[in-house]
C-alpha cells in the first residue's frame, strides 16, 4: 500500500466528523458574491482578503475553498478552535500576517485572551528554534499583533492584519 493509499485510509476514519451534509452547497447552485461571502464566513469564520476580490469575478473558487477549509478545520480529534490557534501560532512563528488572521475564527470558536496569548507564545518560541526561522524578537511583534486584533475584534472596532496593498511601484 502506497503513501497516498495510507493517507486515504487514515482520513476515511474521520469522514463522518468532517463537514456536515447540511453545511455544503449544492454543486449545481450558482452563488452570488454575497452568498459565497456569507457561505465562506459560515464555513471558515472569515472571508480571506483574496477571496473578497476573487468572489466578485467568479464565486465558484470561494465556495470550493470554503468546503476544503471546513474539511480540514472542522471539529475532529482536535476542535476547530484548537486548529485555528495552531495555525495562528504557526503564523507567529513564521511572521506571516496572512496566517495570524486565524485568530478571528479562533475567537469565533470561543478562544479566550489567555488561549490566544499562550498559542502566540508557543509560536514566538518556535520562531527561535526552526532552522532559518525569523527569531523570537521578530515573532514577538506578531504575537502582539494577534492580541491587538483580538482586542479590537472583541471591542467591535475595525481591525487589520496587514495593510492593503498599494500597487504604487511606479505603475499605478
Amino acid at each position: 500500500m502506497g503513501l497516498v493509499d495510507e493517507i486515504k485510509k487514515f482520513l476515511s476514519k474521520f469522514s463522518e466528523t468532517s463537514i456536515p451534509e447540511e453545511g455544503t452547497m449544492s454543486d449545481d447552485k450558482k452563488m452570488s458574491v454575497e452568498e459565497v461571502n456569507e457561505y465562506m464566513m459560515k464555513q471558515c469564520g472569515f472571508v480571506p482578503r483574496m477571496f473578497k476580490t476573487i468572489n466578485t469575478v467568479t464565486p465558484e473558487p470561494g465556495r470550493t475553498f470554503a468546503d476544503f477549509y471546513a474539511s480540514i478545520f472542522g471539529d475532529g480529534a482536535l476542535s476547530k478552535k484548537v486548529k485555528e490557534l495552531m495555525f495562528m501560532s504557526g503564523g507567529v512563528a513564521y511572521c506571516s500576517p496572512r496566517c495570524i488572521v486565524h485568530v478571528i475564527p479562533a475567537i469565533r470558536e470561543g478562544a479566550t485572551t489567555g488561549e490566544i496569548f499562550e498559542a502566540a507564545s508557543v509560536g514566538m518560541i518556535l520562531a527561535g528554534f526552526v532552522p532559518g526561522g525569523p527569531g523570537i524578537p521578530y515573532a514577538f511583534e506578531y504575537a502582539l499583533k494577534c492580541l491587538e486584533i483580538e482586542a479590537k475584534f472583541n471591542a467591535g472596532e475595525e481591525w487589520e492584519y496587514i495593510p492593503q496593498p498599494k500597487f504604487d511601484h511606479g505603475i499605478f
